[in-house]
């Protein structure tokens, strides 16, 4: 696996994500931005969570590289709740959370996990598969009491965070090597390239990546963030828009 990737936070703020990468395999992380006036419960910030989550992560794909990667967050999220749950109130609902997307070359096969909205894009012989998990966007209105009583809960969407069960709702499975081109990990601050910009189409979204890189999609992004985008709105469900967000991607060759 050949690994390109570049990273950048909310301007002038700290990045919530993270990413973390060995020979054959990579991880992005996309902690949740808590809101403002919302007791998480823990005394930790959401870059603690992730650097942690990454961490523990990685270790698993060091020592255990055959592990199945549902069992490995699921490990992951118990050595993190291990970390902190002497200081903090782990049953808290808001307490804070990442999503997860992992890509790892093993045997002649490349496995994934998707948990929460980061993307997943596959070039399988040339055409680009777009791998979502999108259960988030189906709850009836984005509110902090209908987001919270649906977070991590069945018939509601799962994200990285207390609960180990989580990692067995993600979004798994295993392709063939030999069928795939690329793959492109985003979270969802560089996949609204296409999904809120409508700057172009997955397949015009990689080909940047490839002739441009990871960085320069990233500015792309920033620039039509600044043209399009007020400083921050709210749709017709509650769903909070900001102007900017912490945006990652990496492009892998095979």
């Amino acid at each position: 696996m050949e690994i390109t990737y570049a990273t950048e936070g909310v301007p002038g703020a700290i990045n919530e994500d993270y990413v973390i990468a060995g020979p054959q395999w990579v991880v992005v992380l996309d902690g949740a931005t808590p809101r403002i006036g919302v007791d998480t419960g823990c005394v930790h910030d959401v870059p603690w969570l992730v650097h942690r989550l990454g961490s523990e992560f990685a270790r698993r794909l060091v020592l255990a590289p055959d592990l199945a990667l549902s069992e490995a967050l699921a490990e992951t999220i118990i050595a993190v709740r291990a970390a902190h749950e002497s200081t903090c109130d782990l049953s808290n609902p808001d307490s804070p959370s990442s999503t997860v997307a992992v890509l790892r070359q093993r045997a002649g096969e490349l496995d994934y996990l998707v948990l929460g909205d980061s993307l997943l894009l596959l070039d399988i012989d040339g055409t680009i598969r777009a791998i979502t998990d999108d259960r988030n966007a189906y709850l009836p209105r984005y509110t902090a009491e209908i987001v919270r009583a649906y977070r991590n809960q069945p018939h509601g969407f799962w994200v990285a965070s207390t609960v180990p069960e989580a990692a067995y709702h993600a979004i798994t499975d295993t392709r063939p090597l030999a069928e795939l081109r690329r793959a492109v990990l985003l979270s969802d601050g560089a996949s609204r390239y296409v999904e809120r910009l409508g700057l172009g189409k997955w397949t015009e979204l990689v080909d940047v990546l490839e002739r441009y890189g990871p960085a320069d999609l990233i500015q792309r992004v920033r620039v039509a963030e600044r043209a399009q985008l007020p400083p921050e709105s709210v749709d017709p469900v509650g769903r909070r828009i900001k102007r900017h967000d912490d945006a990652t991607a990496v492009l892998i060759h095979f």
